[in-house]
C-alpha cells in the first residue's frame, strides 16, 4: 500500500517583470532556498510559477511569494538586493497567523494594557505579535509603516506598567532629527525644544491618562522626556525606556 502523500500542483502568475527579477534574486537563489525550506518544487515559465508538492506546502509557497511580490509592488520593501530573510519572515508570520486565527479570541483577551482612561487590546495579527513581544522581552524593536501603532502601543505598555507599579518611571526619548523640513532654532528650554519631535508620544499619553496626571508625573520625574543625544552613559533602574 502506498502511504506517500499525494503530490499536487498550482500555478501563480506575476505581471511585472522588474519586480519578478527582484523576487527571485540573482541566479534564482531565493527560489532555490524556498524550495528547500518548504520541501516543494518551483519551476518558473516566464511570468508563471508552477509549485508542486504537498497541498499544505504549495499553498504556503503561494502565500509567501504573493505577499512578498505585493510588498515590492506597494514599495513596502525597497531592498533592491532582496535577501532571503524576507521569505523566512513571511513564513514565520504565516505560521503565527494560523495560531492566531485558530484561537483568536483567547489571544486578544490574553494581551491587553490597562491605562487610566481605557483598555488597549490588539486589533490585528501584527499588533498581537507586538503585544506578545512587549510582554515577554526586555528589549523590543518595532518596525513598520506609519500609523500601525508602534509608538502608541509602546506608550500603552509603559503606562500599564507604571499604573501597576511594575516600574518607577518612564523615559521617553527620540532623536531630534528633522524629517526633511527645516525648523531652524527652536526657542525655550530643552523640553520645549524637543516637544515638537515627541508630539506623537504626547498625543498617546493624553489619550490614555488625564491631562493633570500627565503634567504631575512629568513634574515629579515619573515621566521623563529627553533627546536621544543625552542618553549616553546613563543608568536606568526599574524604569521603562521608549525611543
Amino acid at each position: 500500500m502506498n502511504n506517500q502523500p499525494h503530490k499536487e500542483e498550482i500555478t501563480i502568475e506575476f505581471p511585472n517583470n522588474s519586480l519578478l527579477a527582484l523576487l527571485i534574486g540573482q541566479h534564482s537563489i531565493n527560489i532555490v532556498k524556498l524550495e528547500k525550506l518548504l520541501k516543494v518544487s518551483i519551476n518558473q515559465f516566464g511570468n508563471q510559477f508552477k509549485i508542486s508538492g504537498d497541498n499544505k506546502d504549495i499553498n504556503l509557497g503561494k502565500t509567501i511569494l504573493t505577499n512578498i511580490y505585493n510588498k515590492l509592488s506597494n514599495q513596502e520593501i525597497k531592498d533592491l538586493n532582496l535577501q532571503f530573510s524576507y521569505f523566512e519572515t513571511e513564513l514565520r508570520m504565516s505560521e503565527r497567523k494560523k495560531r492566531f486565527n485558530s484561537n483568536k479570541v483567547k489571544e486578544v483577551i490574553k494581551y491587553k494594557f490597562e491605562t487610566w482612561k481605557k483598555t488597549i487590546i490588539p486589533k490585528s495579527l501584527g499588533q498581537n505579535i507586538y503585544f506578545e513581544a512587549l510582554n515577554n522581552y526586555e528589549l523590543v524593536f518595532g518596525l513598520g509603516p506609519a500609523g500601525t501603532g508602534k509608538s502608541y502601543l509602546a506608550v500603552a505598555k509603559g503606562i500599564d506598567m507604571l499604573k501597576k507599579g511594575l516600574v518607577e518611571k518612564i523615559i521617553l526619548t527620540r532623536p531630534a532629527v528633522e524629517a526633511g523640513e527645516r525648523l531652524g532654532f527652536l526657542p525655550g528650554d530643552m523640553k520645549e525644544k524637543i516637544d515638537p519631535y515627541l508630539r506623537p508620544i504626547y498625543d498617546a499619553l493624553y489619550e490614555m491618562m488625564p491631562s493633570d496626571r500627565v503634567e504631575k508625573k512629568i513634574q515629579s520625574g515619573e515621566i521623563e522626556i529627553a533627546p536621544l543625544a543625552f542618553m549616553r552613559g546613563r543608568t536606568f533602574n526599574n524604569a521603562l525606556r521608549y525611543s
